[in-house]
């Protein structure tokens, strides 16, 4: 890549850690990395003697192949671990884990964990970068820096001072603090909506609007970014059922008929169709939804390859 400017840290632990000029630059190279793997010949040699390993705690389709497609698209080695059939099973602890992949020379460490704050452990135990992949309800950075790439594409390459909405359960989700911090950094006005159960209570504090009426904010947004009911992460029933939310609270046909503007919608997935938003809605062509994917694979190829060149440098 032609650009000689450096992230500001040599991790990507967050969101909330990053500066605005890093959100840029991540942006601008996932624009050229875009254009490679739109090639016919997809591949680049940018992190060929680059060894990184993909450590996944908790289950993932999308993030994992993703960042696995990523890699080999840069060229880099790859080392896949899952907890399900690791020594995690007999007692190992994350430091020891981690430790010994990094004996086998690993450079670099894309992780998904169940704890708030993991990753933060980490940088403070091991020399090789770390990009969150998912850490508990806290952050999920790649996913929030996907989805700005293309909320800017398809509102024609700015944020600042566009309306961004988020909807669903918030309290939830990873997904809803990484995209607030993303979208504020880049000047955009963000609100959440959705049942005040699945509000966080000062969740404002943020800077963020909070609304729990659906169709004001449809009307009010330019972009939907809607997100699904965590039930898996839910010790109570924080909803009736899931039909009650889709009535009140579900992104319908009906609702986005009734607007007189067209709107963006995305969702980070996996969808549940018929609960927080329609499938007519989801496949409508003002959904980004598999944009949002492809994306992905170009935002985090420059996550990478940012992270390997302040390391080079710094080395």
């Amino acid at each position: 890549m032609a650009s000689d400017q450096q992230l500001s840290t040599k991790h990507v632990l967050g969101i909330k850690y990053l500066q605005a000029a890093d959100l840029e630059l991540i942006l601008d190279t996932g624009r050229e990395f875009k254009e490679v793997i739109n090639r016919p010949i997809k591949k680049v040699p940018s992190l060929r003697d680059t060894t990184v390993a993909n450590l996944f705690f908790e289950n993932s389709t999308r993030t994992r192949i993703s960042f696995e497609l990523a890699e080999k698209r840069l060229s880099a080695d790859t080392v896949n671990f899952s907890a399900a059939s690791s020594s995690v099973k007999k007692g190992e602890t994350l430091l020891d884990t981690v430790n010994n992949i990094l004996a086998m020379k690993v450079d670099m460490v894309v992780m998904r964990h169940p704890a708030p704050g993991a990753h933060h452990f980490l940088a403070q135990k091991i020399d090789a970068s770390i990009v969150n992949a998912g850490d508990g309800t806290h952050e999920h950075p790649t996913q929030a820096l996907l989805d700005a790439f293309s909320m800017r594409d398809a509102l024609g390459g700015e944020l600042r001072g566009k309306n961004i909405c988020i909807f669903g359960d918030i309290t939830h989700s990873r997904v809803a603090l990484s995209n607030i911090f993303c979208l504020q950094k880049l000047g955009a006005k963000v609100r959440v909506c959705g049942p005040p159960t699945l509000i966080p209570k000062h969740i404002g504090k943020l800077g963020v609007d909070v609304s729990y009426d659906v169709e004001d904010s449809l009307a009010w947004c330019d972009v939907a970014n809607v997100l699904r009911i965590q039930l898996e992460r839910q010790d109570t029933r924080f909803i009736p059922s899931l039909r009650e939310y889709n009535r009140h609270f579900g992104i319908t046909t009906e609702r986005v008929n009734q607007l007189d503007k067209p709107i963006v919608i995305m969702h980070p997935g996996p969808i549940n169709r018929g609960v927080e938003i329609d499938t007519a809605v989801a496949d409508s062509e003002h959904s980004i939804i598999l944009e949002q994917v492809e994306n992905g694979v170009a935002v985090r190829m420059a996550v990478l390859y940012l992270l390997a060149a302040r390391r080079q440098e710094k080395g």
